[in-house]
């Protein structure tokens, strides 16, 4: 997983007002804490923290004045209207150790036909090396018939990823297609049939 470098300045004023001016700014509060280390509370860039966060488990490292460390983003606060991050809680990371994080499951391929395919997990926790966190796993399910699960356990997780969540827990399953009841059908027969009717009417009429 590559870095991506935001500038960070100490912040040293805070409360609700202080929050406000730096958002004016176009800029983003921020604690970092992890370690054991008193937290450094940081003024970010609004538009480079956005971007940085649209990619998950992103590996973030922060440089200024009186910092420079690695932290992965572990709560975002965001504006429930316009979207914007209103505040961000970054973790530190050191090179070589383990974390434990949330990776999304994607599926590919297509069920039986008489199958529908029903997710449980989008997400699925993983413990991995702090820099190479997996971007997410995939799942085949092409072919799966009706009545198949997949679990947690059965994952084919990423290299250097092992799984922190149960492994019991279903990640998928196969369900069966829902049948039309014979009264649905036949009333649709029947509307399909009146309409042909009057079709064929409003023909010999003309």
């Amino acid at each position: 997983m590559s870095e991506v470098r935001i500038a960070a300045e100490p912040r040293t004023v805070f409360g609700k007002g202080a929050a406000r001016k730096i958002r004016r700014a176009d800029k983003v509060p921020a604690v970092l804490y992890g370690h054991g280390i008193d937290p450094k509370h940081l003024t970010l860039p609004g538009h480079e923290v956005l971007l940085a966060l649209r990619t998950p488990n992103v590996l973030i490292r922060l440089q200024g004045d009186g910092v420079d460390e690695l932290a992965l983003p572990k709560g975002v606060q965001r504006d429930p209207i316009k979207g914007f991050v209103e505040h961000v809680d970054l973790i530190l990371v050191k090179r070589g150790e383990k974390v434990t994080v949330e990776i999304p499951v994607t599926t590919v391929g297509d069920v039986n036909s008489e199958g529908l395919l029903d997710q449980q997990l989008v997400q699925v926790a993983v413990e991995a090396e702090a820099t190479h966190i997996p971007t997410g796993v995939e799942v085949d399910v092409e072919g799966l018939t009706v009545g198949t699960s997949i679990t947690a356990g059965e994952l084919k997780l990423p290299q250097g990823a092992t799984l922190a969540a149960d492994a019991d827990v279903v990640v998928l399953h196969v369900i069966a297609k829902p049948v039309e009841a014979p009264a649905e059908a036949e009333e649709a027969e029947g509307e399909v049939a009146a309409a042909a009717e009057g079709e064929a009417a409003e023909a010999a009429a003309e």
